[in-house]
């Protein structure tokens, strides 16, 4: 099995789950394998820290995080993963096979915090939440039935993750900027952008999950985005006194 102490340091991520026993058969499986750190969004019901699915895992479930946002719950997250049956929707993001994906995530896991996303039961995860995703995984399923029960995929994903494994890549950069240090920086590109007239005031959703998802694939260090955040900012300041000199 991977360290426990790598496994320390995964968050499953359930967003906007509708049955609380869903909840509760994510936690039974993440017990299972040795993972503790549960997060949900929005859940439907707040009685999901009841649920009776959750067999010798109530210590974990009445320890879950709740989260008004996907953006919050991988705050310090420095990879982030979504979880896809793919179905026929267009993505703009690289789609790896779950045996694929296992030697990656343990690589990161000795290094950083890794989020590991499980959208709702009934429509997944929408577009604005997979762009905060770096890639996505899926479960190689059958064509007639692709879509897997909640608490189920949690475990087939855990079981992969957790499984001895002959070969591991070496851990990748250790600094690579947490996912809330990177959505500050999309947050001042997006100011940046509006300043020089490039976005409008109103900019619709689908351009910023683009711009979003492009600054994700730059894959930056803490120091190269915490540079490129005192840039941009430097940036808006000349832009606005430029513009008060001008009246």
């Amino acid at each position: 099995m991977a360290a426990g102490s790598e496994l320390d340091r995964l968050r499953v991520v359930l967003v906007r789950t509708r049955n609380p026993l869903n909840i509760g058969a994510a936690a039974r499986a993440m017990s299972n394998f040795g993972v503790s750190r549960l997060r949900v969004v929005d859940p439907y019901g707040p009685a999901f820290r009841q649920a009776r699915s959750a067999v010798g895992a109530a210590a974990l479930l009445a320890n879950a995080k709740e989260y008004d946002s996907v953006a919050e719950a991988v705050g310090d997250c420095a990879l982030v993963v979504g979880t896809t049956a793919v179905r026929r929707r267009t993505l703009r993001h690289p789609i790896r096979p779950l045996d694929q994906c296992a030697g990656l995530l343990r690589a990161r896991l000795a290094s950083g915090k890794v989020a590991l996303l499980f959208g709702s039961e009934k429509i997944g995860l929408t577009n604005d939440e997979l762009s905060h995703c770096h890639w996505l995984m899926r479960i190689p399923t059958s064509d007639a039935n692709i879509s897997m029960n909640l608490g189920q995929a949690v475990a087939v994903c855990l079981y992969e993750l957790a499984r001895d494994a002959a070969a591991t890549e070496p851990p990748e950069d250790h600094s690579t900027a947490p996912a809330d240090l990177v959505e500050r920086l999309t947050t001042v590109l997006f100011d940046a952008l509006r300043a020089s007239g490039y976005l409008q005031p109103v900019t619709p959703a689908p351009t910023q999950e683009k711009i979003r998802r492009r600054v994700l694939r730059m894959n930056l260090s803490t120091l190269d985005a915490e540079a490129w955040i005192g840039i941009l900012r430097q940036m808006i300041w000349k832009i606005r006194t430029l513009e008060d000199s001008s009246k």
